[in-house]
């Protein structure tokens, strides 16, 4: 982007960012949905889990949480972008001096902003229940890092999906899928635990690698190949759904 258009996307982010400060209960119920798991897991269900190590289950399972955290609040990014669009507030930018690709930049922003205070407030509860790690600065910037990268990837997907979709409904729907996600991974159990097809598809499909970084990353662990493989996913997702929307975008707007 040039220096006009970075200009233009700081002042449509301050917009959006505007009107999550005005309404805080989008960040609320982000983070009230994985909080909720992390209490129940946790406290009704932890005991009965067996996870293979001596670490408190509150550890083990925070990585998946966190995922879970950041697909929940996706669905507004696709919501608000859903919104705009029935408005006609993108006619109206067209028609003004503005760099088209600001209007999605700032969509973008604004739900990585509003993803990582759900996140920070998900961490803040679960140190509370008893997470604790002695992960060093360059391994929480390696853990920021990584959720970055997932809440880019999965922005873009929803910006796919705001601009495709033809209600509300079908605008925030296609998140359902990326929460329910976690749960056929290693994010609550390990993957050998479960039936043979289930934990083939749990080994490798992308957030076992994801969660399985960031918790190595926390226990001071060796990562291995892991985070390469995680790297891999995030990094080929957000190109491929980066491509996806500004086409569709470009098609919207012609």
């Amino acid at each position: 982007m040039t220096s006009y258009a970075l200009a233009d996307t700081g002042v449509l982010t301050g917009r959006s960012l505007r009107h999550v400060l005005r309404s805080p209960d989008t960040i609320i119920t982000t983070a009230v949905t994985p909080i909720a798991l992390m209490l129940l897991f946790f406290y009704v269900l932890g005991g009965a889990i067996s996870t293979g190590s001596d670490e408190s289950y509150v550890n083990y399972m925070l990585p998946g949480i966190l995922l879970i955290a950041i697909a929940s609040g996706v669905a507004y990014t696709s919501y608000r972008l859903f919104l705009d669009l029935q408005g006609g507030i993108f006619d109206r930018f067209q028609s003004m001096p503005i760099a088209r690709s600001s209007v999605l930049w700032a969509h973008v922003l604004t739900s990585l902003v509003a993803n990582l205070v759900s996140v920070a407030i998900v961490i803040g509860v679960a140190l509370i229940m008893g997470f604790r790690t002695g992960a060093s600065v360059g391994a929480w910037l390696a853990v920021a890092g990584i959720l970055v990268l997932f809440t880019l990837a999965l922005t873009w997907l929803a910006v796919i999906a705001g601009l495709s979709a033809k209600s509300v409904d079908g605008a925030s729907a296609f998140s359902y899928p990326l929460i329910f996600l976690p749960f056929i991974s290693s994010a609550f159990v390990p993957t050998a635990s479960m039936p043979g097809p289930v934990a083939w598809f749990a080994e490798y499909q992308p957030v076992t690698s994801i969660v399985d970084t960031i918790r190595a990353l926390f226990a001071q662990q060796p990562i291995g190949s892991d985070i390469w493989v995680a790297l891999a996913w995030l990094v080929g997702i957000l190109v491929v759904a980066y491509g996806f929307a500004i086409v569709i975008y470009r098609r919207k707007l012609s």
